[in-house]
């Protein structure tokens, strides 16, 4: 796992988290599964009754157009002079996890992000903090929290912190101006597998935030990192998972009845027939985020080469995120992108009437669309059609893309959905298995 963190940071993350632990032998050699529940699903604290289906899209695309500008280190570091490394949307996660927190156990609901890596919640006493519909998680509730100090080595792992009265402080800031600021602890996280019998990972450490505002809704709890650095929940399951991840989303038209899932351990391992592998990159400066190499992407036989970027990898030139819903490409490479795939469309031209989009098509039942493949090196992904459009209207389709300047490109949701996608840290590598994600 070098490729993310140093080996301290590695031996640190694992030891805070695997002594003494059931949970720690149950994953690792059984694996474990919970539900990653979309924010629009009907079992989402986040969903809204009165939208139609078409209306939550539309707004699935805009907060997926919204949070590339998280992913660029240089907007990021324009926003406050304390920001953190980890600078993503506060707001713009795709999908939810429950877990709980402490002993005895305390029920939280937090966004599932790729893209940042602390986990933190809202505590008491929480004087300058957002409205949050459920309760705050009290510190002194649990008989397993645990504060550091500011010369405790757990304190050493983040980017940037403060002392104050000899705790450890930490501070995130995110694209929008958003924040959280509180102390930095251990406590125990608890895990409800789908098997029913829950998994405990004791002495995990988290963020708990006393001061926190922005753009959070008030029917979330807080942020569950899982990126690829050492305070994410995935780095600090370390070894107990042995390494693995692994997730299957649901396609847009089955969230009403399916939620997605996540899997650790042994349950996230992706093997058998179809499966495509390509290396798992880091990058010191985006130390964050999963970072792969798109070599190309074919539509029907034409094939367009896609281009370096500013990742800082010297190879890898997009971040795979399940938290932004559209595939983000840079616009020299969109342009060619969009004249293949309109060479090859039978069907008629039609505006999105949200103006979000910009290739898109009227939805008839003649229309006709060209397979698209994604060349990962290593790895042929060969993406359908629900992979590839969105259905932005009643009678409108659209390519399911959109261009950017900012050297930041992101393999989106849609793309990744009905496949089993499994994070092998530390063997480095990303696979991709076709999968009826609805069954899984």
């Amino acid at each position: 796992m070098a490729a993310f963190q140093s080996p301290l940071s590695l031996a640190l993350a694992i030891a805070l988290l695997c002594v003494s632990s059931f949970g720690c032998i149950y994953a690792r050699k059984v694996g474990f599964t919970v539900d990653l529940i979309h924010r629009d699903s009907p079992l989402s604290p986040f969903y809204n009754s009165e939208e139609t289906d078409l209306q939550r899209i539309n707004n699935a695309l805009r907060r997926s157009i919204s949070r590339v500008h998280h992913f660029d280190p240089i907007a990021a570091a324009s926003v406050s002079p304390k920001a953190a490394e980890s600078d993503v949307t506060s707001n713009g996660g795709e999908y939810l996890m429950s877990l709980s927190l402490g002993t005895p156990p305390f029920k939280i609901m937090g966004i599932a992000d790729t893209g940042s890596d602390l986990i933190w919640t809202q505590c008491k006493p929480c004087e300058r903090c957002y409205k949050q519909v459920d309760p705050l998680f009290d510190p002194k509730s649990s008989k397993t929290y645990r504060d550091f100090s500011c010369d405790a080595r757990q304190c050493s792992l983040l980017d940037q912190s403060t002392c104050s009265g000899n705790i450890c402080q930490y501070r995130y800031s995110y694209g929008d101006r958003s924040y959280t600021m509180g102390n930095v602890a251990s406590d125990t996280i608890t895990l409800d597998s789908t098997t029913g019998s829950p998994v405990s990972f004791p002495k995990t450490v988290i963020g708990c935030g006393h001061e926190n505002d922005g753009t959070f809704s008030d029917k979330g709890s807080g942020i569950v990192g899982l990126g690829a650095g050492p305070l994410s929940l995935i780095s600090q399951m370390g070894s107990s998972v042995g390494g693995k991840f692994s997730y299957c989303l649901v396609p847009l038209s089955s969230r009403a009845g399916n939620s997605s899932k996540l899997n650790f351990g042994g349950n996230a391992v992706v093997s058998g027939p179809g499966v495509q592998s390509t290396p798992l990159l880091s990058s010191e400066t985006m130390s964050t985020f999963y970072i792969l190499t798109l070599e190309a992407m074919s539509v029907g036989n034409e094939r367009i080469k896609f281009g370096d970027s500013s990742l800082g990898t010297g190879e890898g030139n997009i971040i795979i995120d399940s938290g932004t819903t559209l595939t983000i490409v840079p616009d020299d490479f969109f342009s060619n992108l969009s004249t293949a795939v309109g060479n090859q469309v039978e069907g008629r031209r039609a505006e999105d009437p949200s103006g979000l989009l910009s290739v898109c098509y009227s939805a008839t039942s003649d229309l006709k669309v060209p397979a698209i493949t994604a060349h990962f090196t290593g790895a042929d992904v060969k993406l359908e059609p629900i992979n590839t459009f969105v259905q932005v209207s009643d009678d409108v389709v659209c390519l399911a893309f959109a261009s950017t300047t900012s050297g930041i490109s992101i393999y989106g949701n849609v793309a990744q959905m009905n496949f089993l996608v499994e994070y092998n840290i530390q063997g480095k590598s990303l696979s991709f298995k076709p999968t009826d994600c609805t069954t899984k």
